[in-house]
């Protein structure tokens, strides 16, 4: 290139637009999730120029549950744009159901010329304020300078520590400056070199030997798993741990298929018996919250030991377990099996309580079979999810990613639709949140091209989102 048209490339001027796309493109971003219209279409189309997929809804709602399932499923940050003032607002149940569940999303929106803000403008509101609580962090980008730093910084902190929602708030102005391409290779270069590292204090291996010690010692033990050790791949090192100890698990309803619900020491069908009556109950990745009736009784012995797997400090300091345990599930759990693997323990398949679990599940899932095998005529619940549920695992492997909501539906193929696969479960979650299933389902089909995707829902839960069937 000669001098002179070098010298006019790196003088060409490039706006905000342009920078915020190029900023999500450097930093990973591969799809966004949302519905355009001002001030950020010109946002979207440049993303998608610069190779980020942009998958359009109707409502920002349903675009939103999707970001947050697409983070979920994938460990990267799902990406939601919508523009000001009222999308905002609807973006909001996405972001903050994302939050909830901790999976990691952004939502990145346009607002409103900084200089007319008070006024009464377009759309007007203070969104940076207004997300505060449903969100990790939130910055709003004062200045097309300042735009690559702050993209990299909610993408970062979307994913670092216990996941959540972090928010970008883009005005109308910002978007419109222009700056220089050298200038803005320049920026994009320092908040890649700037990006943000957060790293964890390490466990404590006499922690370690505790948490071992308990299980050891304990008559009736049970390891319980959530949505937080799916998201953390510690599927193999639950396996292990299990296989090698003999203890019963119970998943939650988002755990379920980090061990096939098919396997021996399943305790699902027997979990009234399973928290109980257990003495020592090793939790990961799961909250205890009300999905688990908050570790209290009379649903679980007063006497009952927990020891709590988090990624989270604040959480275990909230639960006051008998002992806590501070990182990475998948990690925390390698080192639990390296220190089994030196002083190995099994209970048995003769063991008392895991005869107990086993003929308790045994007895349930008989009763439960009794009423599946009847053809039910106008259909009750049994009949169609038998049906469904025969289809399901007729499939094979890859499994289908089984999407689910609607109270007595989401309930009754809690128990009757089997989990064999990790992270093929999406249901209401956490926060109990109708409305999820068509944004769920995209996310799922984008996120896992593999495998096939399911919907069961009940009519009203499906009436959300129903429109987002709607897609090329």
């Amino acid at each position: 290139m000669a001098g002179s048209e070098l010298q006019n490339s790196q003088n060409a001027q490039i706006d905000g637009n342009t920078l915020a796309a190029k900023s999500l493109s450097l930093f990973g971003a591969t799809h966004m999730f949302g519905v355009v219209g001002i001030p950020v279409t010109s946002l979207a189309n440049r993303a998608v120029q610069l190779g980020v997929r942009f998958i359009a809804f109707h409502n920002e709602q349903s675009a939103g549950y999707a970001a947050s399932a697409y983070g979920y499923l994938t460990g990267k940050s799902g990406i939601l744009l919508t523009v000001s003032g009222p999308g905002y607002v609807h973006g909001l149940a996405g972001l903050s159901n994302g939050m909830i569940n901790t999976w990691p999303i952004v939502m990145i929106s346009g607002s409103c010329d900084q200089k007319d803000f008070g006024r009464g403008d377009f759309q007007e509101l203070d969104q940076v304020e207004a997300v505060k609580p449903f969100s990790k962090f939130a910055v709003k980008a004062k200045d097309i300078t300042e735009v690559p730093k702050c993209v990299a910084q909610v993408l970062e902190r979307a994913v670092s520590g216990r996941p959540g929602g972090c928010y970008l708030d883009l005005p109308t102005d910002v978007l419109h400056q222009t700056i220089s391409v050298s200038e803005a290779e320049k920026l994009l270069k320092e908040a890649e070199s700037a990006k943000e590292t957060v790293t964890q204090g390490g466990i404590v291996n006499s922690d370690i030997d505790k948490a071992v010690s308990l299980l050891k010692e304990a008559k009736k033990p049970l390891i319980v798993f959530g949505k937080g050790a799916a998201y953390a791949r510690a599927e193999g090192e639950l396996k292990k741990l299990v296989e090698s100890t003999g203890i019963p698990f119970l998943p939650t309803p988002m755990g379920k298929g980090l061990l096939p619900d098919t396997h021996p020491l399943a305790a699902t069908a027997a979990r009234s018996l399973a928290i109980g009556q257990c003495d020592v109950a090793l939790v990961v990745g799961a909250r205890l919250n009300w999905l688990l009736h908050f570790g209290e009784p009379p649903k679980w012995s007063k006497d009952v030991k927990f020891v709590l797997v988090d990624v989270c400090k604040e959480e275990i300091e909230l639960r006051k377990p008998h002992l806590g345990l501070v990182g990475d599930a998948k990690k925390v759990l390698e080192m639990i099996n390296k220190e089994i693997k030196d002083e190995p323990f099994c209970l048995g398949k003769n063991h008392p309580w895991v005869e107990a679990i086993w003929k308790k599940t045994n007895d349930n899932v008989l009763k439960m079979e009794v009423q599946l095998v009847k053809d039910v005529v106008p259909f009750n619940f049994m009949t169609p999810m038998r049906i469904i549920r025969d289809a399901i695992l007729g499939v094979g492997s890859p499994a289908p990613i089984l999407v689910s909501e609607g109270a007595n539906t989401m309930d009754v193929g809690r128990a009757v639709l089997v989990q064999t696969e990790p992270r093929c479960r999406l249901d209401a979650g956490t926060w109990g949140t109708m409305g999820v299933g068509l944004g769920y389902c995209i996310a799922a089909a984008i996120a896992c091209p593999e495998r096939l995707v399911v919907a069961v829902e009940g009519d009203s839960g499906f009436g959300f989102s129903a429109v987002e069937v709607e897609k090329p």
